[in-house]
Parts: C-alpha cells; sequence; structure tokens
C-alpha cells in the first residue's frame, strides 16, 4: 500500500431509529391504563387501611357489585371515545331497555325473554339511529345523543305512566322465564362461601372482548383510526361511518346488558332509571386513559376506572362520610385524569420523534 494511501476508517453503525430499544418504564408510561391502575391501588390501599369491612370478602364482593354494572358501561363508552365520539343517552338508555323489559313483560303478558329480545331490538335501532345521524349529519355526536337522551328520557316517564299509571315498573319477577333469566343475569357466585353478584362476570367477559378487540382485531385499528383523524382514515380505506354506526351499537348493546341485568335483578323500574350515569360512564372511561379528542385509550383502563369508582361509593359508606363527598371526588378525578392523560400523550408522541 502506497503512503498517499490511507485504510478506510471504519465507523460504527447507526442504529436504526424504528428499532431502537426502548426502555420498560417508557414502555409503561405510555400505557393509557397506567394512570387508572396506579389510583386503584392507592384507593384500595387507603380504604382498605381505613376500614376492616372494605378489605372483608363482603365488602369486596359489595364494591365489585357497584363497579361491574359501571364497568360493562365504561367499556362500552371508552370504545366509542377512542373512535372519537361521545354518547350522552347511555345512561337513559339503561333505563329504556330495563323499562321495555318490564313493560313488555308485565303489561303485555310476555315471556320475560321475549321482552329482553324486544328490548335488545329497540336499543340497537337507539344505537343505529344515532351512528347514523352523527356520520350524516357531520353534526357533533355530543349534540345528537343529547337530543336522544332528552327524548328518552321523555318517553321512559311517558309511556310508563301511559302502561302503569304510576312512574314505575312492578311485577317483573312473576313474568313467565323469570327463573331462567335470574340464573344468568341476576343470581350470584359462591367464593369461600361468599355471594358474588354474577354481573362481575359480564364485567370481566366484557373487558375481555373489548381488549381483543382492540388490540387483536382489524376492527380495533379501524377504531383507533377514525378516532385519530377520520379523514385521514377514510382516505386510506378505513370505513369509518360504518365503524362509528358498529360503535354506537355496541354502546346500545351495552345499555341493553345493564339495564336487563337491573330489571331481572330488582323485579321493579323507576322511569328515571340510569338518568345522570353517563357522565360517570365518561369520567370512568377518561380516567382509564381515553383522551376527549379520541385516538387513544384503553378497555382495561376503563374497566379500572369504573373499579376505582365502586371502591370509593363503598369506602365513603363504610367510613360513614357524607355522600356528597363522592361528587366532589368524580369532579377531582376528571381534572387529574384529564391533566394527566395529556402528559402521557405528549410524551408518547416526544418518544417517537
Amino acid at each position: 500500500m502506497s503512503a498517499t494511501q490511507q485504510a478506510p476508517v471504519s465507523r460504527p453503525a447507526r442504529a436504526d431509529e424504528r428499532v431502537a430499544a426502548v426502555g420498560l418504564w417508557r414502555r409503561l408510561l405510555v400505557k393509557p391504563e397506567l394512570g387508572s391502575l396506579i389510583g386503584a391501588v392507592v384507593i384500595l390501599a387507603f380504604f382498605s387501611v381505613q376500614s376492616s369491612v372494605f378489605r372483608s370478602l363482603g365488602g369486596v364482593a359489595n364494591w365489585l357489585d357497584v363497579a361491574s354494572t359501571l364497568g360493562i358501561m365504561a367499556v362500552a363508552v371508552a370504545l366509542l371515545m377512542i373512535g372519537g365520539h361521545f354518547d350522552l343517552s347511555a345512561g337513559v338508555m339503561t333505563g329504556t331497555t330495563a323499562l321495555t323489559v318490564g313493560i313488555v313483560a308485565t303489561q303485555l303478558g310476555q315471556n320475560i325473554w321475549v321482552a329482553i329480545a324486544a328490548s335488545l331490538v329497540l336499543a340497537l335501532a337507539i344505537g343505529f339511529l344515532n351512528g347514523w345521524l352523527v356520520t350524516r349529519t357531520g353534526l357533533p355526536s355530543f349534540i345528537i345523543t343529547l337530543g336522544t337522551f332528552l327524548m328518552l328520557q321523555g318517553l321512559n316517564l311517558g309511556l310508563t305512566k301511559l302502561f302503569t299509571g304510576t312512574v314505575i315498573v312492578r311485577g317483573i319477577a312473576d313474568a313467565p322465564g323469570y327463573h331462567s333469566a335470574e340464573l344468568l343475569l341476576a343470581s350470584t357466585i359462591s367464593v369461600f362461601g361468599q355471594p358474588f353478584r354474577v354481573a362481575i362476570v359480564w364485567w370481566l367477559l366484557a373487558t375481555a372482548v373489548a381488549s381483543w378487540v382492540l388490540l387483536r382485531t382489524r376492527f380495533g385499528n379501524w377504531v383507533f383510526a377514525t378516532g385519530g383523524d377520520e379523514v385521514a382514515s377514510r382516505n386510506v380505506g378505513v370505513p369509518a361511518a360504518r365503524t362509528t354506526i358498529t360503535l354506537f351499537m355496541t354502546t346500545a348493546a351495552a345499555a341493553w346488558l345493564v339495564g336487563s341485568i337491573t330489571a331481572v335483578r330488582l323485579t321493579s323500574v323507576q322511569a328515571n332509571t340510569g338518568t345522570g350515569q353517563e357522565l360517570i360512564y365518561i369520567v370512568a372511561a377518561v380516567i382509564g386513559g381515553c383522551l376527549l379528542t379520541g385516538g387513544f385509550g384503553s378497555a382495561i383502563g376503563a374497566a379500572l376506572g369504573a373499579l376505582v369508582f365502586g371502591m370509593t361509593q363503598q369506602g365513603i359508606v363504610y367510613l360513614n362520610w357524607d355522600a356528597d363527598w363522592f361528587y366532589f371526588f368524580l369532579g377531582a378525578m376528571l381534572l387529574l385524569a384529564v391533566l394527566s392523560n395529556r402528559l402521557v400523550r405528549r410524551y408518547a408522541e416526544a418518544a417517537r420523534r
């Protein structure tokens, strides 16, 4: 080799940022359900220390029962929020479906399974209408479902008075087929001698199915894409309108399940059942990591958000606190969740750059 020639200098290969190693803490931090998990652990520890009843097996059964029906709806609402929409009629729809079961079974004399099936058809029709109006008109889902909320609230009261002369439907336990419906929707499962409501199983099943759909199916990709940027998702072939309608129908189906559980368990339904619960569903989903702007969230997180509310609601009772503190907690948790989710989203976006 001549003196004028130099050996090539070897340089270290540049790492591809697309396959760069990501630390465990960073991976955990961008998980949408992390905040709700931490909150659930903190609340569990706090009330367990303060109340022996809360940490007893009977106490666990009680706050899991409260969280179960709330959790079924929170998971469905979370899917809808990830898709970029809200459903303010979700709470009153649980009352509508429960009243439908009661009226068809008691006033029309039908088998309770016929009543439950009729309630499902009605719920899916309302969900389809909500989704169709949102996609066809371009109006915010907040406005569309607010109108649905007000109409259902009036129908619940008016039709209940028309059929029963009062504001309550009674006698569901006397309907044909009631005992089989009770076994499926309102029975208990004994664990170490303590009865746990079967609604808890429905809640876990709904959470598992929703998580699988979001993370393992093409439809789940469509949900995230539609909520992230509907126009861009449509341009790359995502059926945004069909996805939105399906999400509204999913929320309606969850309301039907909760309404059926309520009707069969209580054997009577008041006309105002479910009114106001829609805000708690949304807050539970936000605590679980869902962004108000869509495109980000978790079904498991929403279930944990419902668990937070179930533990708090029962924990306040066990400690003999004023129940009004629950609503203070509701507002405080909403603000904290929105702020923390915003920070996590910014961190996640910065980590991708």
